[in-house]
């Protein structure tokens, strides 16, 4: 018998640039739930109207063999025109945008506009009960913040997925 090295979970940001038309991210996704893998954060937009573009960000975790199938067969659907894993090709930004609605009074309400502040998050609405914090960043930031708003009266959130872009001067398509 030989002993196996257990492969380490790796999480990884894919850029897929898809034809604009109807049913595509239906396929992308069923890519996906057909061969049991998992979808940790999913965005999509158009991003070129005139050329019919549309980008799809897709967050996914595997070991290294199930990522490399991954960008394999995304790179074989038809409506896709390119796809790239950009944890892979280099340094990258990425982001993702939280609203976090909060319902707090007296010295809850004072530390909650505090570590808001302390978070650069933007009040966007406000009423005498309760406020409507507008934040960016990385998932883990993302995550300290609701941590820490959390037993302050956080009551609802509502966050928009990864969205990633390589740094530097070439773009991907």
């Amino acid at each position: 018998m030989t002993d196996q090295i257990p492969q380490v979970i790796q999480r990884h940001v894919f850029s897929v640039i898809v034809d604009d038309e109807a049913g595509v991210l239906a396929r992308v996704v069923g890519l996906f739930s057909g061969r049991g893998y998992n979808i940790d954060s999913l965005t999509v937009a158009n991003v070129n109207k005139e050329q019919g573009i549309s980008r799809i960000t897709i967050v996914s975790s595997a070991v290294p063999q199930i990522l490399e199938q991954i960008e394999a067969q995304l790179n074989r659907l038809v409506p896709v025109r390119k796809v790239v894993d950009l944890t892979s090709t280099g340094p990258m930004l990425e982001r993702e945008t939280a609203l976090l609605k909060v319902n707090s009074t007296g010295e809850k309400r004072i530390e909650a506009l505090r570590i808001a502040d302390v978070f650069h998050a933007k009040t966007i609405d406000a009423t005498l009960q309760s406020f409507i914090f507008e934040f960016s960043g990385t998932n883990e930031e993302i995550n300290n913040f609701v941590e820490l708003i959390t037993p302050l009266g956080l009551i609802e959130v509502v966050r928009s997925g990864v969205v990633g872009i390589a740094r530097g001067s070439k773009a991907i398509f």
